[in-house]
C-alpha cells in the first residue's frame, strides 16, 4: 500500500475499538462497584498480564500515585518475567500457570483484593492460573480480554471481553487490542479513584507535585479555586505540599 492509505487503514481499524468498548460499559460498571468497598476497607487492586498485555497494566498502575496521590502499594502490576520483562522479553515466562500466584504471594494477598488479569488471547497459561487461583482462594477476580468464551473469562468473576476482531498486522495485538485494554485500564483505575474521593470536580487535587509542571498546575487551581494571587498559592503549596491540604488549610473541603 502506499504509506497514506497504510496510515489510514490502521486509523481505521483504531477507530473500531471505542465503538466496541461502549458496549461493555455495564460489565466495567459492574466490576468497579465490586473493587471500590473493598479498596475502601484496605484492599488493593492488581493487575497480572504478559508482553504488551502486562506493561499496560504496569503503566496504569504507576500512574496512579502521581496522578491521585496513593501509595504506590495501592495498584500494583506484575508481568510475567519480572521487571526485566518490561523492557525486553523473557523467554516463556508467560507459560507457567503457577507463577503469577506465586509472584502475587510476595505482596501477601488477601480476601480485600483484586485480581484483574489482562490478555488479549485469554488463554496465557500465566494469567489464566494467576485469575484462577486467586478466585479459588477468595479474592475479586476480573479479567480484560479480546476473545469470547476465553478461559480467562472463564476463570475471573467479572471478565471483561472487547472483541477488536483481527489486527491490522495479524496476531499483533499492540495495536487494537492493547489500545483497548489501555481504554478498558484507564476508565478503570479512574473510577475507582473517583469513587475513593481523590479527585475534586475534575481536578487531581493530590496529585504529587514532582516536576514544575505540575507545580504550575497546582498553583493555577488555588488561584481559580480560591480566587488567590499566584504569590499567595505558590506559598500555600511550598506550606501544606498538595492542592487539597492548601485547600484545607483555608478552610475548603
Amino acid at each position: 500500500m502506499p504509506l497514506g492509505e497504510l496510515l489510514a487503514n490502521i486509523n481505521r481499524e483504531d477507530h473500531k475499538v471505542p465503538e466496541v468498548i461502549s458496549q461493555l460499559l455495564p460489565a466495567i460498571e459492574t466490576l468497579v462497584e465490586q473493587i471500590v468497598p473493598r479498596m475502601k476497607q484496605g484492599g488493593r487492586l492488581f493487575y497480572i498480564g504478559a508482553g504488551t498485555s502486562g506493561r499496560l497494566g504496569i503503566v496504569d498502575a504507576s500512574e496512579c500515585p502521581p496522578t491521585f496521590g496513593v501509595s504506590p502499594d495501592l495498584v500494583i502490576g506484575i508481568m510475567a518475567g519480572g521487571d526485566q520483562a518490561i523492557r525486553k522479553a523473557v523467554e516463556f515466562a508467560e507459560d507457567d500457570p503457577d507463577q503469577a500466584w506465586k509472584d502475587l504471594q510476595q505482596y501477601e494477598i488477601n480476601t480485600s483484593d483484586t485480581v484483574i488479569g489482562i490478555a488479549a488471547s485469554g488463554r496465557t497459561p500465566y494469567v489464566v492460573g494467576g485469575v484462577k487461583t486467586a478466585r479459588e482462594n477468595g479474592m475479586l477476580t476480573g479479567a480484560i480480554t479480546c476473545n469470547h468464551g476465553s478461559a480467562l473469562g472463564e476463570a475471573a468473576e467479572y471478565p471483561i471481553e472487547a472483541v477488536v476482531g483481527p489486527e491490522f498486522v495479524t496476531g499483533s495485538t499492540r495495536m487494537k487490542s492493547g489500545t483497548a485494554q489501555k481504554l478498558i485500564l484507564n476508565m478503570i483505575s479512574t473510577s475507582v479513584m473517583i469513587q475513593l474521593g481523590r479527585v475534586k470536580g475534575n481536578k487531581m487535587v493530590d496529585m504529587q507535585l514532582s516536576n514544575t509542571k505540575l507545580v504550575k498546575r497546582g498553583q493555577k487551581m488555588l488561584m481559580d479555586e480560591l480566587d488567590i494571587s499566584k504569590d499567595e498559592a505558590t506559598q500555600l503549596l511550598e506550606q501544606h505540599g498538595s492542592v487539597r491540604a492548601a485547600m484545607k488549610a483555608k478552610g475548603y473541603a
